[in-house]
């Protein structure tokens, strides 16, 4: 099996040219082009967002024009072409690779440089004269750059597509809010920016444009100097175009099966539990995988051992949950720790999702549900007549939850638990059938927990805790109130293809209140023995090899264990 799988890449022409596998998504392009003039796409980041971009270059760049039969002949563009096809001269920016650090000016300075360096890469591509390249560099403002580059290349209709838009932006609003609104805000320079590209749009030079980027956050800046545009971000019929559908997904999975004799439903589950979940409309009908994390499974899969990857979360996907520790100090920071509260206890919380952010009035809960969902940290659910549902879309992103609920817990608490103590306790558990160290772990981190109103100590807390010791630890899959014919056992820790365990684990948990005494936990531990020989009965359960059964009791403070298997 050579399978050349594009990951990390997002040049279309390298992709189609190197004969690597593409996921055919330009019939997009074409509803793209019916969808109106001036459009923005936002998806959460590694989605394929950046290669849909490019496949939209090649194709509408008159400068590829022989190139585009070659490139697009075997996709739908192809042999449905578009009457826009190869018909422009494209400007293309991106606005990634911003240094944030270095206050106003050196943000200004490289924002300026980002937009001289496309205009120049633009008057060249197109054989425009020198002294036209001498005009654009001598101007002092990224906006006077826009209005002398518009009068050179006026009477030629351009599209402009722009990769990123609000990649700096969203770093500097997790730093400093008031920068941001210096700099997005009336007078600020990215607002003048877009103006300029109203301005060209009404007088017919700038005829199309195209936007991607990940949140709102600039739109308020953008379309209040630039009222014309259309985001498409929300729009059933665009919920597919990046990231990958089921059908895609087993589609690319099949050369795999084959090769290992794979049963392709259960390789599915475990790329679908991993990295699917997402949806941008209620009624959309269905949920797609991001993009990239797939790519980087099947980059990863072990085709020799015929095993999925050690480690099923990217590192690049894994640096991104720093932009949750950033996004938390924005507006209130214990209204912000609620929601994380409620999505990792009870699986969902509902807001309603904002189109645009408007700081101005503040920042408050709906917002930053919002920008969680944008992010792709959590994706809608359903509709509510109280607004829309959402919840963590997959395990990768419960997994990164987990690791910054540690990281905050730590940090209200003035507490630290040990990763490496965790790491030895699980893998006592997995290999020698020992919960005890794993416990003692436990136990050790609810007297810390001296902020006990905050914790709102109950089972559930107790669960939401044993959760975040677990999750630190990259050993077992994590099933949390699985449904098992219509029951939910608290936490199922199951082996994972390639990391081999001598013991798989039920634990139920229960909570006895301090003030309920001993005749309170001798019936908690009644009532739990007898509901864990349930779970032991149902056929899924007992269908798992070595498993040991567990229940562990607690009052808050201490923690007694029963082994039922």
């Amino acid at each position: 099996m050579h399978l050349k799988i594009p990951y990390g890449l997002s040049n279309f022409k390298q992709v189609i040219s190197g004969g690597y596998t593409y996921v055919d998504k330009t019939e997009y392009i074409a509803k793209l082009e019916d969808a109106g003039r001036h459009l923005f796409l936002l998806r959460p980041r590694r989605f394929g967002k950046s290669l849909l971009l490019s496949a939209m270059e090649y194709y509408y760049d008159v400068g590829y024009k022989n190139d585009v039969d070659t490139l697009f002949s075997n996709l739908y563009i192809g042999k449905h072409p578009t009457p826009l096809k190869s018909s422009y001269q494209v400007l293309f920016m991106e606005f990634s690779g911003i240094d944030t650090d270095g206050g106003l000016d050196a943000i200004y300075l490289a924002f300026d440089r980002k937009i001289a360096n496309a205009l120049q890469t633009f008057l060249q591509r197109y054989g425009y004269p020198a002294d036209t390249h001498h005009l654009i560099e001598a101007e002092p403002t990224p906006q006077s750059r826009m209005e002398a580059f518009f009068r050179v290349v006026s009477g030629q209709k351009l599209l402009l597509l722009i990769d990123e838009y609000d990649h700096f932006a969203n770093a500097i609003l997790s730093r400093d809010l008031t920068l941001f609104q210096r700099i997005m805000g009336k007078g600020g320079f990215v607002r003048s920016f877009y103006e300029t590209l109203k301005t060209a749009t009404q007088r017919g030079t700038l005829d199309r444009l195209f936007v991607t980027g990940v949140t709102p956050i600039m739109l308020d800046s953008m379309t209040s100097g630039f009222n014309i545009g259309e985001n498409l971000s929300l729009h059933k019929g665009f919920n597919a175009a990046v990231g990958f559908t089921k059908a895609e997904v087993a589609q690319l999975l099949q050369p795999l099966v084959e090769s290992c004799q794979l049963e392709p439903q259960a390789l599915m589950g475990v790329v679908t539990q991993w990295y699917n979940g997402y949806r941008f409309h209620a009624q959309a009908l269905e949920t797609v995988y991001n993009a990239n994390m797939v790519l980087y499974f099947l980059k990863n899969f072990d085709t020799e051992m015929c095993s999925s990857p050690r480690q099923m979360l990217d590192d690049n996907i894994a640096s991104d949950y720093g932009k949750i520790l950033g996004m938390f100090s924005i507006g209130d920071r214990d209204t912000n720790f609620t929601v994380l509260d409620e999505l990792i206890s009870g699986g969902e919380v509902t807001a309603e999702q904002r189109r645009k952010f408007d700081f101005e009035k503040g920042f408050d809960r709906d917002d930053f549900i919002s920008l969680l969902a944008y992010m792709g940290f959590v994706s809608l659910q359903r509709e509510t007549l109280s607004g829309e549902v959402f919840g963590i879309p997959n395990h990768v992103m419960r997994e990164l939850y987990f690791r910054y609920f540690k990281v905050e817990l730590e940090r209200r608490n003035q507490m630290t638990i040990s990763n490496r103590a965790i790491a030895v306790a699980v893998e006592t558990l997995a290999l020698r059938d020992d919960i005890q160290p794993l416990v003692a772990e436990m136990v050790q981190a609810l007297q810390l927990l001296s902020n006990r109103d905050a914790m709102g100590m109950d089972e559930k807390h107790i669960k939401v805790l044993l959760l975040t010791l677990l999750y630190q630890s990259s050993v077992y899959f994590i099933q949390s109130e699985r449904e098992i014919d219509r029951k939910y056992p608290d936490i199922l820790l199951l082996e994972r293809s390639p990391i081999e365990v001598d013991h798989q684990h039920l634990i139920e948990l229960k909570y006895s209140k301090v003030s309920d005494g001993e005749t309170g936990w001798a019936t908690k531990r009644q009532a739990g023995t007898e509901q864990v020989q349930g779970y032991l009965q149902l056929p899924t359960i007992a269908a798992l090899p070595k498993l040991s059964a567990w229940l562990l009791i607690s009052d808050g403070i201490k923690v007694e264990v029963v082994k039922v298997q």
